[in-house]
């Protein structure tokens, strides 16, 4: 999921909020692949539909937030 905000992180019940800032924003017919580079330039990707993408503004550039809420994380290894 993702949020847009100011300086401080928006008020969610979901503690995980990762602030970021939009590398690229890809549209297609429906849904939007949104790349966000954090700190150290770790790029986390979601996808959103295409409305909530344009709702929020979301553009190269623009500060966002990853919010993350979920009740389970799998962890894989090689």
């Amino acid at each position: 999921m993702l949020a847009r905000g100011g300086e401080t992180p928006v008020k969610l019940s979901a503690r995980n909020q990762i602030q970021g800032v939009v590398k690229s924003v890809t549209h297609g017919a429906v849904n939007s692949e949104v790349v966000l580079e954090i700190a150290g330039g770790t790029e986390i990707v979601s996808i959103v539909t295409r409305a909530s993408a344009e709702s929020l503004g979301l553009a190269v550039g623009s500060t966002a937030y990853a919010v993350v809420k979920a009740s389970n994380v799998m962890v894989a290894v090689d």
